[in-house]
């Protein structure tokens, strides 16, 4: 079921991950903070957020980039953010088939995890696969457009080959997301700097290897602490 999913997203997504040039803007958090919290600013994050729930599909790739890097600065972040609907949800994932009684179930779970966290990338997959088992093409589709504009926002970030060059993400969950997007499984993890560093098997696909930069995700990880 799940394979179908992904295998569904994947014609849709541009392959960044083993292109040999990817043009790249490291977020300059500094900047970004500065324009979500400017009540003036095109960027002001509430009116972003507001036009992101309210499925507005004229927000721009420049504006998704403020909406998910300047998420670090809301007080609702927590790297460690796990969907409340994850158990309901995973035994829909495993069911060999779906019923036709089932959808309306997964797509209240799905907006309500979504609710809490509308960056939730596996709720995004899932509920596009859904709205179009069930025939609404115009759901699929606007919530198809937030999930490929996220994951375009983070392969705008970097190319994944050093850690100065990683991926910025949220969540860990959003690495998998993208291996998965990819077909590709990692045999390794490992803190390198302020990067998660997945190794692949040595050969077996043209890098042996991606980084994510999770530096927000420590910061976030010592203020639960303090």
């Amino acid at each position: 079921m799940i394979r179908k999913i992904i295998l569904l997203t994947v014609l849709l997504v541009s392959t960044h991950l083993f292109a040999q040039e990817n043009s790249f803007s490291i977020p300059d958090y500094k900047s970004i903070e500065k324009e979500i919290k400017d009540k003036k600013s095109a960027f002001f994050y509430p009116n972003l957020m507001e036009r992101l729930t309210k499925n507005d599909t004229l927000l721009t790739p420049d504006e998704f980039r403020h909406l998910y890097f300047g998420y670090v600065f809301q007080p609702k972040y927590n790297a460690f953010w796990r969907s409340p609907d994850e158990k309901k949800l995973r035994e829909f994932y495993g069911k060999d088939k779906l019923e036709t009684s089932d959808y309306d179930e997964i797509i209240k779970l799905a907006e309500h995890s979504l609710s809490e966290f509308p960056f939730d990338l596996s709720q995004l997959n899932y509920l596009a696969y859904i709205y179009h088992l069930k025939g609404d093409e115009n759901a699929a589709k606007i919530t198809s457009f937030k999930f490929h504009s996220i994951i375009n926002a983070i392969f705008s970030s970097g190319d994944g080959k050093t850690c100065e060059s990683g991926f910025y993400v949220l969540l860990v969950d959003h690495e998998y997301v993208l291996l998965k997007l990819f077909d590709v499984e990692s045999e390794s993890q490992a803190l390198v700097g302020n990067c998660d560093y997945l190794s692949f098997e040595k050969g077996k696909y043209k890098v042996d290897g991606i980084y994510f930069n999770i530096e927000k995700m420590l910061e976030n990880e010592t203020k639960s602490f303090r």
